[in-house]
């Protein structure tokens, strides 16, 4: 067996390790919260050596902004799907769709999402994870509105990132008091009331 051979089994071995560290630690968070959560327990679901979780993440902190980052992929996939409108209509349309997902793929990770917002709130690290995730979703969306800007459909005084964050963090609000049961889990209602004040506000 060559030294590329036997590197690759334990490149291998390391990502199962690493893998089994992320279903353990999504265990514990789901079980204990964010703060009471410890990597020692971590570790111990893992049945992984005393201290393998710290080779693989400095601390927990690091662990779940990993595992934040399997939680978004759903809302990623949302957020990137192609928006080319040629009407003001299949704008609303593709808008809706989209606002649906987001608000579903949160409510589908519902208990998780619970626990990231508890996160946000306590840890430093999470908290500046989950500002990179909104200048993800607000730069997608800026881009959006520049293109329905520049094809007409949209009024143009408007300032794209401006608009985009605004629009942004108005469905992350209604997205946190979905997950928190704060309102009725109506996506349809919820979906449409959003989708027709921000079409309405920004396109001609």
């Amino acid at each position: 067996m060559d030294g590329s051979e036997q590197l690759s089994k334990r490149q291998l071995q390391a990502m199962r390790t690493r893998e089994n560290l992320l279903n353990a630690g999504r265990e514990v968070f789901l079980e204990n919260g964010f703060q009471k959560a410890t990597m020692t327990q971590i570790n111990k679901l893992a049945h992984t050596g005393y201290g393998t979780a710290y080779v693989y993440f400095k601390n927990k902190d690091e662990l779940f902004t990993e595992l934040m980052e399997t939680i978004m992929k759903k809302m990623y996939d949302v957020a990137g799907l192609p928006f080319k409108p040629r009407t003001k209509e299949e704008a609303f349309a593709q808008i809706l769709k989209q606002t649906r997902l987001f608000m579903q793929s949160a409510l589908e990770e519902k208990e998780m999402m619970k626990v990231v917002k508890e996160a946000i709130g306590v840890s430093a690290i999470v908290e500046e994870k989950w500002n990179h995730i909104r200048a993800r979703f607000i730069e997608g969306i800026t881009k959006d509105i520049q293109f329905v800007q520049e094809a007409g459909l949209a009024n143009e005084k408007f300032d794209a990132s401006l608009i985009a964050k605004g629009w942004f963090y108005m469905n992350e609000q209604v997205m946190w008091e979905l997950v928190l049961g704060e309102i009725e889990e109506n996506l349809d209602a919820v979906s449409e009331n959003l989708a027709e004040l921000y079409t309405g506000g920004l396109y001609k």
